[in-house]
This record gives C-alpha cells, sequence and structure tokens, in this order.
C-alpha cells in the first residue's frame, strides 16, 4: 500500500516506510523530526521540471506526462519501491502545501499503475 503525506504532519506508526520523494531538504524541518527512512532525490522531478511546475494546478496533466517520461529511466528505484508496497505501507513524503498536485501523488499514480 501506498500513502502519500505532508512532511510537516506528524509521523505515525501508521505511515510505515516513510520516504522523502523531493529533490530539496524541506524548509523548517530537521532530519531528527522528519523521521524518514530513506530520501529518493532520484525519484523526484528534475529541478528544471519542478520550476516548470510551480505547482501550477493549470500544468497539473503536462506535468504528469513530462514527470512520468523522468521516471521512464529509474526502473531498480521503483521496482524497490512496489516491492516495498506489497511487503506493506510505503508512505511517500512531500513538502508541497498542495495535496492534490504534486510528485509525490504524480508518483503514487504511476507506482500503482505500473
Amino acid at each position: 500500500m501506498i500513502r502519500t503525506k505532508r512532511i510537516y504532519e506528524e509521523p505515525s506508526e501508521d505511515d510505515g516506510l516513510r520516504v522523502l520523494v523531493d529533490r530539496l531538504w524541506p524548509r523548517g524541518i530537521s532530519k531528527e523530526e522528519a523521521m524518514i527512512d530513506r530520501w529518493e532525490k532520484d525519484l523526484a522531478p528534475t529541478n528544471e521540471l519542478r520550476r516548470w511546475f510551480g505547482h501550477d494546478p493549470a500544468k497539473w496533466e503536462e506535468f504528469l506526462e513530462r514527470y512520468r517520461a523522468e521516471l521512464e529511466g529509474k526502473g531498480e528505484a521503483l521496482a524497490q519501491l512496489r516491492r516495498e508496497a506489497n511487503d506493506g505501507t510505503v508512505t511517500l513524503l512531500y513538502a508541497a502545501k498542495d495535496e492534490a498536485h504534486n510528485n509525490a501523488v504524480a508518483l503514487k499514480r504511476y507506482t500503482e499503475e505500473g
């Protein structure tokens, strides 16, 4: 099972494996507070794509297409994520304020479809 959650929300035992999927470390939170198990920078959108998107919901559908194209070359990391999700809960952590239009939501969708 894959979930998504803002990294600023309180960690929970229900989170299972906590994986940060942002390229940049979230502002205002220490590594101790974040309580992450792994930081998957390579599964995050490139800086160019991240800047282009700018969390603009109007660009969401095109962002999904561009991000999917970037993820095509990440087979082993995605396979590992899928295995972990089959074994238990994986929570993809992100910093964005928009809970519906962010890379963790896009990554969850992509991972579950594959």
